[in-house]
């Protein structure tokens, strides 16, 4: 399946098809072209109950008009808004980066859910391991939080790569908790790799923009951040600032509950550094 179809824009393919639409295409059709800026930041669960439609009746349309799915489409898409939108002034970039990320701070912290936050402190503190599941970008901020747990005694494994997250589950068990980081919530590698270790009963963290996506049915546990990126910015910074924020609580909130022992691991750790430095 072609997906550049020869450069025709996404709204082209939509309008050009409308007439063999069925019933239920055209109310997705009908919402796409009234809301083109939202539907770049939806999941596919969000534009299929946004339209009151099955998802499997999203995909159905986006590949009769000659994409493989809806990443396809969001991207085509993407790339016709934005080029609508290159009048504004590039000279304000600096203040715009600046807004942006300041912006994603206070709307993830509006949208953290202090419940579910307590409830994934208490899972993490609770497991005998504790593994990261995320590719791309993500796996930088896993890391991150490797780092972090590292200085107060909590040792994780992160899996960047989606073989190695598989191959993993398989020792998996009902101790094991998996924290799966996805902007989307529908990265294909990752949301199969958590299937796996739901089945080998693992508890699922997920630090994800979507409260609905297919990674979120496979949770038991939701932090929401909050930069929803438009497929031309895939692994922004500013994404990464969110999901640090919330990576940042967890962290946080695991040093507080085991503050002596966290104490003990730093002032060790500060003195081994220590010699490391001229």
């Amino acid at each position: 399946m072609n997906e550049g179809n020869n450069g025709v824009k996404a709204t082209i393919r939509l309008e050009q098809a409308k007439r063999n639409f069925t019933k239920s295409e055209l109310k997705i059709y009908d919402y796409i072209v009234e809301h083109k800026d939202q539907v770049l930041y939806h999941s596919l669960t969000e534009l299929a109950e946004a339209c009151n439609v099955g998802e499997a009746t999203v995909l159905r349309l986006f590949r009769k008009i000659g994409y493989k799915g809806f990443q396809g489409f969001k991207f085509s898409l993407a790339k016709e808004v934005d080029a609508a939108g290159k009048d504004e002034d590039n000279n304000s970039y600096v203040s715009k980066v600046k807004n942006s990320m300041m912006t994603a701070l206070e709307n993830s912290y509006e949208v953290i859910d202090e419940d579910q936050l307590e409830k994934a402190i208490d899972l993490i503190d609770g497991a005998s391991n504790v593994v990261v599941f995320g590719v791309g970008s993500s796996s930088i901020a896993g890391l991150d939080m490797q780092n972090r747990l590292l200085r107060i005694g909590k040792n994780i494994e992160v899996f960047g790569d989606p073989h190695s997250q598989v191959m993993r589950t398989t020792s998996m068990d009902e101790d094991t908790v998996v924290i799966a980081i996805s902007i989307t919530g529908s990265t294909r590698d990752t949301v199969d790799s958590v299937s796996a270790a739901k089945k080998k009963h693992a508890k699922i963290i997920s630090i994800t923009n979507y409260t609905k996506s297919p990674l979120t049915k496979y949770s038991d546990c939701i932090l929401l951040s909050s930069a929803k990126e438009s497929p031309l910015d895939s692994g922004s910074l500013v994404s990464k600032v969110a999901q640090l924020f919330v990576i940042d609580l967890l962290c946080t909130g695991l040093t507080l509950k085991n503050y002596e022992q966290a104490e003990r691991n730093r002032l060790d750790l500060s003195e081994n550094i220590t010699g490391k430095l001229y």
